[in-house]
């Protein structure tokens, strides 16, 4: 429970995370991050309706949410997705469905002892 106690230790900052993650838009974006490694905008943008202003607006979010970082090579921003906050997300998820199962099984206990 160490480690899942850190990760509740900090509501602001995975709530921030969350609410990162919780656009289609910026989903997508993490999704051909990890799919494609670091990339630019204009790769970002390719085959997509999204236009470039508004694609570094959700960049922007998310690299204020700590999930990505840029790098600028040349005239353009290089972004790369920061693995380890989605693996604090994943670590804060598996932590809320311990507490579901945990609470389940109590209240599947209590009604099997009535």
């Amino acid at each position: 429970m160490r480690g899942s106690s850190r990760v509740m230790a900090e509501p602001k900052s995975s709530a921030h995370l969350f609410a990162a993650l919780g656009d289609g838009t910026r989903l997508r974006l993490v999704s051909r991050l990890c799919d494609g490694g670091p990339m630019s905008i204009s790769r970002l943008t390719a085959g997509s309706r999204v236009t470039r202003q508004a694609i570094t607006k959700h960049l922007r979010v998310m690299e204020d949410a700590g999930l990505v970082h840029s790098t600028r090579r040349g005239r353009e921003r290089i972004w790369r997705l920061d693995r380890r906050r989605l693996r604090e997300a994943r670590r804060h998820l598996d932590l809320i469905s311990k507490q579901w199962d945990d609470a389940l099984g109590r209240l599947k206990a209590a009604v099997e002892a009535d």
